[in-house]
C-alpha cells in the first residue's frame, strides 16, 4: 500500500509549470499543465544528462498525450508513465498524485 505524501498546496504550482519536491530523499518533478487541479509526478533526474532539471522543462502536448521537453539535452517524457519518446530504455519512474482539500500529494 502506498503512503501519500503531501508536498505542496495546489495553489503553490502556477498552471502550465512543473516545480521539484523532495519525496523519501528523490527528487520529483511535479507538473500541473492547466489550470485544473490535474498533476503528473516524475522523476526529476534526466538520465541523458545525469543531472536533476525536469521539473524546468516546457511541458507540451502532441496527438492528445502531454510530455516534457529536457532543458538540456531536449528528449521529451510522457507525463503519464515517464517514458521516454526517444528512447523506450531510458524512461524515468512516475509516481501517483492525488490533490485532497487543495493539498497535492505524491505516492511514496
Amino acid at each position: 500500500m502506498s503512503q501519500w505524501i503531501t508536498v505542496c498546496n495546489l495553489d503553490d504550482v502556477i498552471p502550465g509549470t512543473g516545480v521539484c519536491a523532495l519525496v523519501n530523499g528523490e527528487q520529483v518533478a511535479l507538473f500541473r499543465p492547466d489550470t485544473s487541479d490535474t498533476f503528473y509526478a516524475i522523476s526529476n533526474m534526466d538520465p541523458f544528462a545525469q543531472s536533476n532539471v525536469l521539473s524546468r522543462g516546457l511541458i507540451c502536448e502532441h496527438d492528445g498525450e502531454l510530455w516534457v521537453a529536457s532543458p538540456l539535452k531536449k528528449q521529451r517524457f510522457a507525463l503519464k508513465d515517464g517514458r521516454c519518446l526517444e528512447n523506450a530504455e531510458a524512461s524515468v519512474k512516475s509516481y501517483q498524485v492525488q490533490v485532497v482539500n487543495s493539498e497535492v500529494q505524491i505516492a511514496a
